[in-house]
């Protein structure tokens, strides 16, 4: 799915800021796509953390071979021992089973997320153990495709600002204020060109 949104906020972007504009230009046709559900993509990215694509890839495959299909009623009917054999750590699975538990307990609310400020589903996201800011960011960005979300502490994203604005690294915290205010309300998608801008391959999550 792509966002409605893209192309209006690349207009605007681009008449507000040339620098952006140059990059969006550059990538011009390639576009921010959702994928998969919400469960699944939230279990994936806790297989992820601190391993390497490859490794994390390798367990993933093995987690969907137990389950076929993972879903929250599933991955809370394995026992630890079928989850650790996949080549999770005791503390993933208890991440994942935390996490499948929120699901079917109605704590997460995937329905109601569209009525929801980004704070909010921020909120009800990393009450998940194992699940921070930064991953519930990149939730918003990357599945629920929400348009207006600046990830202050990403790395790549200060990397990108300071290549790209000629800013000294790390950034100061006036510059992160300064950007996230420049870019609303589209800051997802200047912050998906600048990512874009570091890898010739388009962010994913």
């Amino acid at each position: 799915m792509t966002p409605k949104y893209w192309n209006k906020a690349k207009k605007e972007l681009s008449v507000k800021d040339p620098i952006l504009a140059k990059i969006i230009k550059t990538y011009k046709g390639e576009v921010l796509r959702s994928r998969g559900d919400a469960f699944e993509t939230l279990a994936r990215s806790i297989v992820g953390q601190q391993i390497s694509v490859k490794a994390a890839d390798s367990v993933w495959r093995k987690v969907l071979t137990v389950c076929r299909k993972v879903t929250p009623k599933k991955i809370n009917s394995l026992s630890a021992l079928a989850l650790r054999q996949c080549g999770l750590s005791e503390r993933k699975v208890s991440y994942l089973k935390d996490l499948a538990q929120h699901f079917l307990k109605g704590k997460i609310k995937p329905s109601e997320w569209d009525q929801h400020s980004n704070e909010e589903v921020i909120a009800e996201l990393i009450a998940v153990k194992g699940i921070g800011r930064w991953t519930a960011e990149m939730f918003l960005i990357f599945h629920l495709l929400k348009p207006d979300v600046f990830p202050a502490a990403d790395l790549g994203l200060h990397r990108a600002i300071s290549l790209n604005y000629k800013l000294k690294y790390p950034l100061a915290p006036k510059h992160i204020k300064k950007f996230s205010t420049a870019y609303s309300p589209w800051a997802s998608v200047a912050v998906w060109y600048l990512w874009r801008s570091l890898d010739p391959i388009p962010v994913e999550y």
